[in-house]
């Protein structure tokens, strides 16, 4: 489903290692590797009261909106996901397209759709979780056909909300 662009969408199943910057080198943020493919992008995120917006940066600079990120303002509802609208709206029946369900601090959570499919997975191996008590280094498991610039701005978002290693 190509949300940013069908260039970053994948007709297999990909997975791609992330490895956390500290903030001393270039602001944090982190390293993404692919080695089947060379594929690069920029999404830009920016915050307003709990809610993000997802920016894709074309070749001349411009900005247009890809998607919303929407943290649950609810203290009454503890398992309440975090929800992601993508533009131009195409909003399900539920008024959200995606949701992460999970705790992305503990590198263990996923991007479902409406139906309850997961879309990105993120997770740590266990032999390297055996060897590191922090989680600097982690995967993500892109299903077939899903945009992975997509999956990663909101990774970075979430990177951001939890005062990991990226700066918005």
């Amino acid at each position: 489903m190509p949300i940013v662009s069908k260039l970053y969408c994948s007709s297999s199943q990909t997975v791609l290692g992330v490895r956390r910057r500290p903030h001393v080198v270039n602001g944090g943020g982190f390293v993404v590797t692919d080695c089947s493919t060379q594929k690069g992008g920029m999404v830009e995120a920016l915050s307003l009261y709990k809610k993000w917006k997802g920016y894709n940066l074309d070749y001349e600079g411009l900005q247009n909106m890809v998607f919303t990120l929407k943290e649950s303002n609810s203290c009454l509802v503890k398992n309440n996901g975090i929800r992601i609208s993508v533009e131009p709206r195409a909003v399900s029946s539920k008024g959200w397209n995606f949701e992460i369900r999970g705790y992305f601090p503990d590198k263990c959570c996923s991007i479902v759709d409406t139906r309850g499919n997961i879309v990105a997975q993120v997770g740590v191996n266990k032999e390297v979780e055996k060897l590191m008590e922090s989680k600097d280094v982690y995967h993500v498991v892109v299903k077939p056909g899903m945009d992975q610039a997509f999956v990663f701005g909101v990774i970075a978002i979430l990177d951001y909300i939890y005062g990991e290693s990226t700066n918005c």
